[in-house]
């Protein structure tokens, strides 16, 4: 492991310690009963198989989230549209379900490439205005959420919502839509092994073709890559699509998944919670997956704190808050980066 490799890790893992110990100090200042409250988030997610299981329940659109603003972020795009297409590739799930009249095998394939094909046409015409005008990625990508939320919204309340149900809800999916659970006494089903197979895809793409070090060579310096004969605007456009892609399938198999109607009233904060993860896994497609299970582990363990003790679930905010402010901070630690680094040149000589 070289030097910069290990100063990211001990960056990454001071900031989570750092977050931790600002909730432990919140836990000691405002609750009743501290060392139980402590448990129940620290531990409370290994008292019981079941919460394990909702642990990776969590964990599956945490990771095609992430892996989607990894992608954006490794290519030097700040591009947020995760949100508005995991909401869209959603409902477009939920009406493939309840609309078409398919083999079981085939029918939940069918919903997560519906929405996987309307993810990348979102994104397309992202990366299109990005790198045919140098528009702002993040200010289209935010405006984009609003525009698939507002017409998402209009099509499930007018055409597919369930009045006979109480609540925003749309009619239910036939059984042959939903996605098999593949573990006993939780609800883990079958896209855990599509989001593993898409991170491994991820890495591999990025680390073993041409496209990948493309992208990477774009994110780590932009000048050089035109320099080179790389043609900026080719690579945006193919990151804006497979990030595109990697949110509609999250939405899906969310929907498809974990629910039998569409439910989703606003906006889920699963395409925002990528970025969080990218910037835990330092944009790695296999440090994803850990990220994504540590992100489900504590809001999972912040749930339970919350119904078994008198501290808000809402902490766990505060956590994400201080973690997103020191790894972001280009200087947070950086005076042992370079003592490292003279120490280092000094050991060689």
């Amino acid at each position: 492991m070289n030097l910069e490799k290990k100063f990211e890790m001990i960056r990454t893992l001071t900031a989570v310690v750092i977050s931790l110990l600002v909730g432990f100090l919140i836990i000691l200042l405002v609750g009743r009963e501290p060392v139980q409250t402590i448990f129940y988030f620290v531990l409370g997610p290994v008292t019981k198989f079941r919460y394990l299981g909702n642990v990776i329940e969590l964990a599956i659109p945490l990771i095609f989230s992430g892996l989607a603003t990894a992608l954006l972020f490794t290519s030097g795009l700040f591009n947020l549209g995760s949100e508005g297409i995991f909401y869209f590739g959603g409902l477009l799930a939920a009406i493939v379900g309840i609309t078409l009249r398919l083999p079981s095998f085939i029918h939940p394939l069918v919903g997560i490439l519906t929405s996987a094909l309307a993810g990348m046409a979102v994104m397309a015409v992202i990366g299109f205005f990005k790198a045919r005008y140098n528009a702002s990625e993040l200010v289209i990508s935010l405006m984009f959420n609003s525009i698939l939320y507002g017409v998402g919204l209009y099509i499930l309340n007018y055409n597919f919502r369930d009045p006979s149900v109480s609540g925003f809800a749309s009619l239910k999916l036939q059984t042959t839509a939903l996605l098999t659970n593949i573990i006993p006494r939780t609800r883990i089903h079958s896209g855990l092994l599509l989001a593993l197979a898409m991170a491994g895809f991820c890495h591999v793409f990025l680390y073993h073709t041409k496209w990948g070090y493309e992208i990477r060579m774009q994110g780590l310096n932009f000048k050089f890559a035109e320099y080179a004969g790389m043609k900026p605007a080719k690579i945006i456009l193919l990151t804006s699509l497979l990030a595109g892609a990697l949110a509609g399938m999250g939405g899906a198999v969310e929907i498809s998944g974990m629910y039998e109607r569409f439910r989703w009233a606003a906006l889920p904060g699963l395409g925002f919670d990528g970025a969080l993860i990218a910037m835990l896994a330092k944009n790695k497609p296999l440090n994803v997956i850990g990220a994504a299970v540590f992100l489900a582990y504590i809001r999972i363990g912040a749930d339970l704190m919350a119904r078994m003790t008198d501290i808000p679930s809402e902490m766990i905010y505060i956590l994400q808050a201080v973690i997103i402010l020191l790894i972001s901070g280009r200087r947070f630690l950086e005076n042992y980066r370079q003592r490292a680094l003279i120490r280092e040149v000094e050991k060689n000589g």
